[in-house]
């Protein structure tokens, strides 16, 4: 009896005062530190590095292409992810406590889940995009232009966000498991758990355009296979110097369309294990341990620093952007007008 009391007394709660808090993770100090550390690494990278991918592809008039819109705006959902939804969720992980309020819970799930699926349909439209541009690209300026570009940007940002609000703000989620989420919740806890009805829709949003964006990818990398070994086996000069051009622009789209679908790959690897988790947690009572389930939250977080990296690697244009924009040559009067890449180096 006496060890039980002990016990009890060593727990160190979220609210010490209140009853039914939360369990407060103890950390040692470094670990703490490092956690926190690496958290905090994952925020600062997610802000920083799309703010720059924003910034470059709205100051350079060179980069105003559909395709760079749409990088745009998937830059502007993981900018808002590393804003509004990861160093609150830092907190939460590391003290195992939730110290921002009930109301800020349900936003902060709503942003969580719109600027996560709005990266998704981003990336399914632009795999569409640079599907059209490998396969055709003499016509693709005319089927694939700004204003196709904006009304996909519009229906990714509406249905992201119609879905999430719909679901985790009205309490939707909850319905028929409200004696299952009782008995889990604490005070000093954010938790969304998602009824068996409303996981499927979450994971049929994911599944459907992950099948598309893996199928055309599929057939972009076909098509440039192809366009590779006919490009080597031209053997006129004439012929060779007369598609030039074509050989130039198919090469330029085959190089964009190769980057794009490593950030697609990227995302699919981050969310993959947290989507089907979350599946088989709605089937089997939640029984995910909450270290589980926080390293597969922080997976599909750190996605959205994983882009800017992908771009500065494989980019030369964003690499010289960075460079303008760090400099702060951005604020002189051509600047908008510079040269960021060569024909061999475009951005597609």
């Amino acid at each position: 009896m006496a060890s039980t009391v002990s016990a009890e007394e060593s727990l160190e709660l979220c609210y010490e005062n209140v009853n039914g808090s939360c369990i407060k993770s103890a950390y040692s100090p470094w670990p703490r530190a490092i956690l926190y550390a690496v958290l905090g690494l994952g925020a600062l990278l997610a802000v920083f590095g799309n703010l720059l991918v924003i910034i470059a592809i709205l100051h350079f008039r060179q980069l105003h292409t559909p395709t760079n819109f749409l990088v745009a705006s998937l830059a502007c959902a993981d900018f808002l992810v590393g804003v509004t939804v990861m160093p609150f969720s830092t907190v939460r992980s590391v003290e195992s406590c939730w110290y921002f309020g009930e109301s800020y819970c349900k936003f902060h799930t709503c942003f969580d889940t719109s600027f996560c699926f709005a990266s998704l349909f981003h990336l399914c439209c632009i795999s569409i995009d640079r599907y059209i541009a490998v396969t055709d690209p003499l016509t693709y300026p005319t089927k694939f232009t700004i204003s196709v570009s904006g009304v996909c940007i519009a229906l990714s940002w509406l249905f992201s966000v119609t879905y999430s609000f719909s679901v985790f703000y009205t309490g939707a989620n909850e319905e028929g498991i409200e004696e299952l989420v009782a008995a889990l919740t604490c005070v000093g806890g954010c938790q969304a758990p998602l009824n068996q009805n409303w996981v499927l829709l979450c994971f049929l949003l994911f599944f459907l355009p992950t099948v598309v964006m893996v199928f055309l990818y599929g057939r972009i990398f076909l098509v440039a296979k192809h366009q590779a070994r006919k490009i080597e086996s031209t053997g006129s000069q004439a012929q060779a110097s007369s598609e030039s051009y074509k050989e130039r622009v198919a090469r330029r789209e085959r190089k964009a369309a190769k980057t794009l679908g490593i950030a697609m790959a990227a995302f699919l690897v981050s969310w993959l294990p947290y989507i089907i988790d979350a599946v088989i947690d709605a089937y089997m009572g939640f029984i995910t341990p909450a270290y589980v389930y926080e390293i597969l939250v922080w997976c599909v977080y750190y996605n959205s620093a994983m882009n800017p990296l992908i771009y500065a690697f494989f980019y030369p244009w964003f690499r010289k952007a960075i460079k303008l924009i760090v400099s702060g040559k951005v604020f002189r009067a051509d600047s908008s007008t510079s040269n960021l890449f060569s024909e061999e180096a475009g951005v597609g």
